[in-house]
């Protein structure tokens, strides 16, 4: 066999492309001649746009905590601090020194209702939605429209219900008041079905016959393929946990919230106006902290095209 023959063999791609590159190349083309300098800038322009109107009430809050009483006060207000100054944070840190609760004791309510109502409603949420999701019984279509229309309602429609369930409980003035309501969210049990459902039958199979009953298929298989969605999930409870402020069900100041008790701090009016501003970036600073630890699970589960086999 001669030189040639053996290069032609060894690099046939390369004499003869493959149908599925020419067409790649063909759409690649086609989607160039449809792309003008002229479009992507104004569409990057209106990008832009977009992202400094959504950006402006988060630098409206960072300036205002840096921002001394008489600037706070100004009108017109300015959006920029000019004399920045931590002397809110100062303040807020006084007032709470002075109330009879240790401030530790309301940190650690908070920790313990948001981790304990995003777990809970995580592992709930997606207990529920594997059945659903990938078994066929008797009911599952009634009960999914159920859980569909339950989103429909506030939660101002079902506060009279929710207290009178809690009631019956007798877990009142308990932390199980916040918790187990949050466990029962029909949109993180809506998300993961939607999201399960994505999931390609063939590897729930293969593992049946490899003898894994469904629990095991569930945490082995199912929970990590699905990190996405329940991560998101999270992000999204941890949210609506962080700013529970418990004044309706928690009676007991040393059960209270972190909300709750800067709440109270800003109740005092002008002259606490400073401290507000500083109370108002550290409700928003942990969720966007925590938002932005998870944030490429969260475009994952959004741009995600599912799973075929």
């Amino acid at each position: 066999m001669s030189k040639q023959a053996k290069s032609v063999d060894a690099k046939p791609s390369n004499i003869i492309p493959s149908d599925a590159k020419i067409k790649f190349k063909k759409r690649r083309r086609e989607k160039q001649l449809n792309r003008s300098i002229a479009g992507n800038t104004l569409l990057f322009a209106l990008m832009i746009f977009c992202g400094v109107f959504m950006a402006l009430p988060l630098v409206m809050i960072i300036n205002n905590c840096l921002k001394p009483l008489d600037e706070l006060f100004q009108y017109p207000p300015k959006l920029f601090v000019r004399n920045p100054t931590l002397e809110n944070f100062t303040d807020l840190f006084v007032l709470m020194n002075d109330t009879w609760v240790p401030f530790s004791r309301y940190i650690l309510n908070t920790i313990i209702i948001t981790v304990g109502g995003m777990v809970g409603h995580v592992i709930c949420a997606s207990l529920a939605a594997y059945p659903l999701a990938k078994h066929k019984f008797p009911g599952k279509d009634i009960l999914f429209s159920m859980v569909v229309l339950s989103m429909m309602f506030s939660w101002t429609v079902t506060q009279i219900p929710q207290y009178m369930i809690i009631s019956w409980l007798g877990i009142n003035n308990t932390y199980l008041a916040l918790i187990l309501p949050a466990w029962s969210f029909g949109m993180g049990l809506y998300l993961m079905k939607q999201f399960m459902e994505q999931l390609p039958d063939s590897l729930m199979e293969s593992a049946r016959l490899d003898g894994a009953n469904e629990l095991t298929i569930f945490w082995k298989i199912v929970m990590p393929n699905v990190k996405p969605a329940w991560l998101t999930l999270a992000i999204f409870q941890f949210q609506q946990m962080w700013a529970n402020t418990g004044a309706l069900f928690l009676r007991d100041e040393q059960l209270k919230p972190l909300q709750f008790s800067l709440q109270q701090i800003t109740a005092g009016g002008a002259a606490r106006a400073g401290a507000a501003a500083a109370v108002t970036f550290l409700i928003a600073a942990v969720p966007i902290i925590f938002f932005l630890i998870c944030q490429r699970n969260v475009l994952e589960t959004m741009t995600t095209s599912g799973m075929k086999d």
